[in-house]
């Protein structure tokens, strides 16, 4: 599992740009690359330092992202909806902003107008501990991030937090299965791919150069930016919404 300041173990100073971050996405939970930033010597502050001007551009961004996909239903129940909504903002915001961020400021526009406040979805059931799951649902959980094979055995949080209702699990599983198998996932993800793409050049002109952390902590965090931004994230968001659909 990948290094993270949960949520609730997060000291003040991380908790104050957690709130930050949701206040901005409109969004009651924190997501896994930022937990993880906040692991890393002064990566959480840079990072976010980094991409905040750029924010107000975010919602038209996303639109314009799941406008570029066409993906089937995975109708799971209301429940599964709710939660795959909250993700696929998330995701979806990840995906566009951290490309900006991993490619670097390039030009200097000026800071976009500030936009109307982001509606706050609702809250989500609590995160679970994947250790702290029954074993056979943990399994399950395990068994859907093998699907993925990420590098380092990364496990999406939305598949651990479905875990809240296990008997989603193995349904899911039987559905995404084939759809890996035949690359219909991977067509998903590279058409997100180069969506985001489109939009993290559109957003690097107006982020600024923030002071970066120590050498190594930046190292680590480019290194898992790049599996996140290829493979974790965009492998995630038309599968997310999939779920979202009811």
């Amino acid at each position: 599992m990948i290094v993270e300041v949960r949520e609730a173990d997060a000291p003040p100073e991380v908790t104050a740009i957690y709130n930050k971050l949701r206040e901005a996405y409109g969004l009651p939970l924190v997501n896994l690359i930022w937990r993880h930033f906040a692991a890393l010597d002064g990566v959480l502050p840079w990072a976010w330092e980094s991409v905040r001007p750029a924010l107000p551009l975010l919602p038209a961004a996303r639109e314009r992202v799941v406008a570029a996909l066409s993906v089937p239903s995975l109708s799971m129940g209301a429940e599964a909806s709710s939660l795959a909504a909250a993700y696929n903002r998330g995701n979806l915001s990840n995906l566009i902003l951290l490309t900006a961020l991993l490619r670097g400021k390039q030009g200097d526009a000026p800071p976009p107008p500030a936009g109307p406040p982001v509606a706050m979805l609702p809250e989500p059931p609590p995160l679970p501990k994947l250790n702290a799951l029954p074993a056979a649902v943990a399994r399950d959980v395990r068994a859907l991030g093998a699907l993925h094979g990420h590098e380092g055995g990364v496990i999406p949080t939305l598949y651990i937090h479905l875990a809240t209702w296990p008997a989603l699990l193995k349904p899911l599983y039987t559905s995404l299965s084939p759809m890996m198998a035949t690359g219909r996932i991977a067509a998903l993800r590279d058409a997100a791919l180069a969506a985001a793409s489109i939009e993290a050049e559109r957003l690097r002109t107006h982020l600024v150069a923030s002071p970066e952390p120590p050498a190594e902590a930046l190292a680590t965090a480019r290194d898992t930016l790049r599996i996140f931004t290829t493979r974790v994230i965009p492998e995630m968001v038309p599968i997310g919404l999939m779920l979202e659909t009811v």
